[in-house]
């Protein structure tokens, strides 16, 4: 356990820091899920709505530190390549 005051003090902040952190990996990877599951039903503008609010929560995770910038494009980059399919799929 902690010595010091300061040591005591960062130890309550790393983890508020983690549960903060790990509510934010969560809510993200809901928005990521929401996502699939509107690609898996097969409607390409239920999807792209899903998407359009995902996107900006997986950014904003990004800026806060949560997932790596290339963890985020290759989510996004995945994504948008599955709705496109699906619109092929379609016509």
């Amino acid at each position: 356990m902690a010595n010091t005051k300061q040591a005591k003090k960062r130890a309550k902040q790393n983890e508020v820091h983690r549960q903060r952190n790990a509510s934010n990996r969560s809510r993200v990877r809901t928005f990521i899920k929401n996502v699939r599951k509107a690609i898996l039903g097969g409607d390409k503008t239920v999807a792209q709505a899903a998407f359009t609010q995902a996107e900006p929560e997986i950014d904003c995770m990004v800026n806060k530190g949560i997932l790596h910038r290339n963890a985020a494009a290759r989510y996004k980059s995945r994504l948008t390549a599955q709705i496109k399919t699906l619109g092929a799929k379609a016509a």
